[in-house]
Order: structure tokens, then sequence, then C-alpha cells
């Protein structure tokens, strides 16, 4: 019993997001068992092993993992001031990964790092570090963000490290640049330019198979570059070429019919579609599970994508907002153009399907970001 005059304070309730940490864990354990169905006929050529990239993916899961709840317990204020020390860092990886033998080619482009036992892509470094940053910023700015010269320096201090990514790397710089866009776009009061900017970008699209012959005769573009356009527009024409891919992916999609032939029963897999564990793995899913499963993992990421919304309207202040709006244009423009390139709805870009692609810098940055937005979740004050 308390004593007389005294009242007992109620301790705050803490939110968890579990809804939003099981549906993370699925689309992990999912995503592994397409990685074995997808690669375990090309992985037993190479290796000898039909699982050796689904337990090599597994591995990195289960360490990505244990970093995300490490970070999703620390207080997500923390690591504000590290946001300019990894704004740093992300040139210094991206220089040293373009300009010395640390870079590692990979189909003609250097886009990985190798520090010693570890090969990395400093791009997902630069992902994670540029929404802390415009976080940081944008909370500290205040209403100020809706001046002009407030939302100039923000696109100043972005544009130097989103041309340095895509001049190697097109659709992490796509990426990059969506990620400002969409968090100032939130920030911002004053929407119109914006509006601008899409309409603008949706008539570019339209011809962009014209501007790319204009580019490359300014020796701007380059002919492979212009090659992905002209495959996009008639990927029949350049079936020996550049086209294969993606015409094989479509075949995929195509025969899966509304259920699909069945987990593990793809044909298009056998060779046919290049690298069908990593970019490609949505054409394998729409193949072995049809219609429906592809609905099924569109589903999944639009309920993780709406967990995300809930925290950052809810959010205890401006900063944890807006580190949760940054994770909503990472995932869901990654989730866009994986599905467009593999549907020929976009120009062929190479980037993973979230979570469910192969590859381990993908999967473990995707999950530090996860740890912050549970992180900002936990601090969510729910009354009793």
């Amino acid at each position: 019993m308390p004593e007389p005059g005294k009242i007992k304070k109620k301790k705050p309730h803490r939110f968890y997001d579990y809804s939003l940490l099981f549906t993370i864990i699925f689309l992990t354990v999912f995503g592994l068992i397409m990685i074995y169905s997808a690669s375990s006929y090309k992985a037993q050529l190479d290796y000898g092993n039909p699982g050796y990239f689904m337990l090599r993916q597994a591995g990195i899961a289960g360490v990505s993992f244990v970093a995300m709840y490490i970070v999703s317990k620390i207080d997500y204020h923390w690591f504000a001031r590290f946001a300019m020390l990894g704004y740093i860092v992300s040139y210094v990886t991206l220089l040293l990964t373009r300009f010395t033998p640390l870079g590692v080619a990979s189909h003609g482009k250097k886009r990985w790092l190798r520090l010693g036992p570890l090969q990395f892509q400093p791009t997902e470094i630069v992902k994670i570090s540029l929404i802390l940053l415009l976080a940081v910023l944008i909370a500290n700015l205040g209403v100020r963000i809706n001046q002009l010269r407030a939302v100039g320096f923000i696109v100043a201090l972005s544009a130097p490290l989103a041309l340095l990514v895509t001049a190697n790397n097109l659709s992490s710089g796509i990426i990059i640049c969506g990620i400002v866009f969409v968090m100032l776009f939130v920030a911002c009061k004053i929407k119109w330019p914006f509006f601008l900017c899409i309409g603008g970008g949706v008539g570019l699209l339209a011809v962009a198979p014209y501007i790319g012959h204009l580019l490359v005769k300014l020796h701007i573009l380059k002919d492979y570059q212009l090659g992905r356009i002209n495959v996009w527009v008639n990927p029949v024409q350049y079936a020996r070429s550049g086209g294969y891919q993606v015409l094989q992916g479509l075949y995929a999609i195509g025969s899966g019919g509304l259920f699909g032939k069945g987990l593990g029963e793809s044909l298009q897999k056998l060779g046919f579609v290049p690298e069908a564990q990593n970019d490609m793995i949505f054409s394998v899913i729409c193949e072995e599970l049809g219609l429906f499963g592809a609905l099924c993992v569109l589903a999944l990421f639009f309920a993780l994508i709406w967990r995300f919304m809930v925290i950052a309207v809810n959010a205890p202040d401006l900063y944890g907002s807006m580190i949760v709006v940054g994770v909503i244009a990472h995932i869901g423009i990654q989730v866009f153009i994986n599905i467009a390139v593999a549907t020929n709805t976009i120009p062929n870009t190479g980037i993973p399907l979230p979570f469910i692609s192969y590859g381990g810098s993908s999967l473990v940055f995707m999950l530090l970001e996860m740890g912050l937005v549970l992180s900002v979740s936990r601090y969510i004050n729910v009354k009793k």
C-alpha cells in the first residue's frame, strides 16, 4: 500500500513490435528456403554440395540476427553521435574500392571491398550511414527544413556520395537518391517541387531510349548501358545477347501459372536463368509458387512497410521517425526495383530482393537497419 499523501507513479509501458520481428524472421527463413531451391543445381555442379549457398547465407543470417538484437536493445539516440563518422567512412570505403587494389571486380565493376578475411559492398554502408545522418540533420533543423537553403544543403551533402555510388552501381545510386527524396518529402510541408520531380522522372523514363543514344554520342553513357535500355524496349530482338536473362526470367514467371510448379520444381533455374539465387530469385518464386506465391511475398513486404509506418507515426521524436522513414524508402525502393527488373518493367540493373536474395552484405546491413527500427519501437509509450 502506498503511504498516505503519496501518489504511486505508473511506469510507462514500453512497446516492442513483435509483429515486425515475426515478419522479418519469416522473410529471412523463406529466403533461405528459396535460395536452396534456386541454387541447389548450380551448387551441386560447382561445389559438390546442393546446400552450399543456403548454408553460407544461414550462417550470415544467424550472426546478423544477433547483431540486430543487440542494436535493438541500444537507445537509438546513441547512434546519432556516429552519423558524421559513418558519412566519412562511406567516402573512404567507396574510394578504396574504386581506386585501390582492395577493390574486387565483379561483372566488370569494382563493387566489393576486401579487408583481410572480410569482403563486403561499401554501398550498403552508405545507405545506413546516410539514413542516420539525414535523420540527425532534419531533426536538428526542425521547422527550418522548409527553407530552400536547408533542403539545398542536404541535397548538396548527399549528391557527391550519390554520384560516386551511381558511377559504379546504378541501382544503388537510385536507391540512395530515393532515400534522400523520400526523407525530404516527408519532412517538408511544401510538396509541389517533389511532385514536379516525380513527373519529370516518369517523363524521362518514357523517352529513355532516345536519351540513351544521345548520352552515348556525348560519351557519358557506355555502350553496354545503352544495350540494357534497348533490351528493355525489345528483349526478343536482343535475345542472343543482353536479352537472354530477361527472357528466361519472363519465361519462368509465365510458366508458373496461378499456383506454380511446386517448390523445387523450377526448370529455368537449371542453368537457364543466370544467378537465379541472386537478383532473379523473384522469377524462381513465380515459377515454383505461381502468382499466388508472388502475391503472398508482396503481401509480406506490404505488412513490413505497414509496421514501419506505424512505428514512424508513433515514434517519440522526429529523429526516430526519420530513421524509420529512411528505412521505409530503402526497402520499398529496393523491392520495387528488383521486381520491376524481373518483370522487365524497367531496364535491367542488378539489386537483391531484401531478405530473400543470396548476398551477405545486403542481409547484414538490412538486419542492422531492422535493429534500428526495433530500437525506435521500444521507446513508444503505450498507455495501459
